[in-house]
């Protein structure tokens, strides 16, 4: 059952209505349009920077072999003026808005700057950076419009003897061209998916609406093979399975009442059908004994529950009944089995079938005895209250015992399967309308 169960439950959160799907699947449209949109915009504004950066870093390669000449080597390494008129020139030829060479102690040997350099963040001048080693560079952004690249100035061995800066600045226009077209690539990749996704929509929607019909008929095929499973099992030793139908039913009720999720129904219907699969590895002569068990037999029969947490451990589907198998016979001052835990540590679910499966046999007629009138039924639960049972559990079942056996406990085969079948079509089923 574990694939059919890990396929059905891929769809549990679907919506269960039209409306509802169609937001459901139109809203996943939006945020995959608009994820995709952004990781295209972000792709385009690192293209855009990449490119940016590279013109930067080839008019810093240009600039830098003007001063390959021994002249101008020699004349950085003196630390001549910085108004030197060639180095002015190559400013004006270049396209920076400044140029600085450094000494090796990362001294400033020159400088010069464009006359509009004032439009220049201040950062610009005294931002500290990385000096690369010989074959290296180094660059980096500054508030995103300046871009400084610094070269190494190699001497005829090969070994740096200043360094080469220039600052380059985005123009107005530049940067215009790299909002725009980030802002086109966005607007276009979003309206592009989009479109692809409408003319995907209603093939999409169908294949949904094949796939929920599909897990519906695979999850109903489980729940016939638990009903039939568990009806098995209660036949084993008696002559009806109305017992699981009633308990099921009850322990849903109840558990509407105390307002558990739905998880924890969909566990406690199919604990509740399953509680007592363990019976299955219990010898006839103990299970069908007609008179009281010895001690020695009663211990092989109380082995049932453990022997059905083992049935359904391997089970994806089946395991999530193993808190309704393995401790329904626990009592809340834990004198009961398997390990005799108490209180709060009991399962919730567990402790909420422990009321509803002594009650439903106290209130059937079997062939050692009669069954009891309400009240006597009930005083023995509140008997049990603190004891057996949890108390808060049994305040709230006092509330609703007579009108749930009413509508429960009295009900023949065919009533009780036409609620359960309404009970595993709310909590299981994905309801399709048209």
């Amino acid at each position: 059952m574990a694939p059919i169960a890990e396929y059905i439950y891929m769809f549990t959160d679907i919506p269960q209505n039209p409306s509802e799907l169609h937001r459901y699947l139109i809203s996943r449209f939006l945020v995959s349009g608009i994820l995709i949109s952004v990781l295209i915009g972000g792709l385009v504004y690192y293209w855009e920077s990449w490119r940016v950066e590279s013109i930067a870093f080839n008019l810093a390669v240009v600039s830098a072999k003007h001063f390959d000449t021994p002249e101008m080597r020699e004349l950085t390494v003196a630390n001549r003026q910085s108004d030197h008129l060639e180095f002015a020139a190559l400013l004006e030829k270049s396209g920076f808005v400044g140029i600085r060479i450094f000494d090796l102690s990362e001294k400033v040997l020159m400088e010069s700057w464009r006359s509009d350099a004032i439009n220049t963040p201040p950062s610009a001048g005294t931002h500290r950076h990385d000096f690369p080693k010989p074959g290296k560079t180094h660059s980096n952004w500054l508030n995103g419009e300046v871009i400084q690249v610094v070269i190494p100035l190699l001497d005829s061995n090969g070994a740096a003897e200043a360094y080469f800066e220039g600052i380059y600045r985005l123009d107005a226009e530049m940067q215009y061209t790299v909002k725009h077209q980030v802002r086109s690539a966005v607007l276009t990749a979003f309206v592009v998916v989009i479109v692809a996704m409408s003319l995907l929509y209603p093939v999409l929607l169908g294949l949904t609406k094949h796939s929920l019909s599909l897990s519906n008929s695979l999850l109903d095929s489980n729940l016939e093979l638990l009903q039939a499973l568990g009806s098995a099992i209660a036949k084993r030793d008696a002559d009806t399975d109305l017992h699981n139908y009633r308990v099921t039913l009850y322990a849903v009720k109840l558990a509407e009442a105390m307002n558990m999720n739905r998880a924890q129904i969909e566990s406690l219907i199919v604990g509740a059908f399953l509680h007592d699969i363990g019976k299955i590895g219990i010898p006839d002569q103990i299970l069908l004994k007609p008179g009281r068990l010895t001690e020695e037999e009663f211990e092989i029969m109380k082995t049932h529950v453990t022997l059905g947490a083992e049935i359904i451990q391997d089970s994806h589907w089946l395991k999530q009944a193993r808190d309704v198998v393995l401790f329904h016979h626990e009592k809340f001052d834990g004198n009961g089995y398997p390990h005799g835990i108490r209180s709060n540590n009991i399962p919730l679910d567990a402790r909420l079938f422990a009321v509803v499966d002594v009650f439903d046999a106290l209130m059937s007629k079997r062939p050692y005895k009669d069954s009891l009138l309400l009240q006597d039924a009930l005083i023995i639960l509140r008997e049990g209250k603190g004891k057996h049972f949890d108390p808060e559990i049994i305040i709230v079942f006092e509330t609703m015992m007579n009108e749930m056996y009413d509508e429960i406990g009295c009900a023949d085969k065919s009533n009780l399967q036409t609620k359960m079948k309404a009970v595993t079509q709310k909590y299981f089923l994905i309801q399709e309308h048209q």
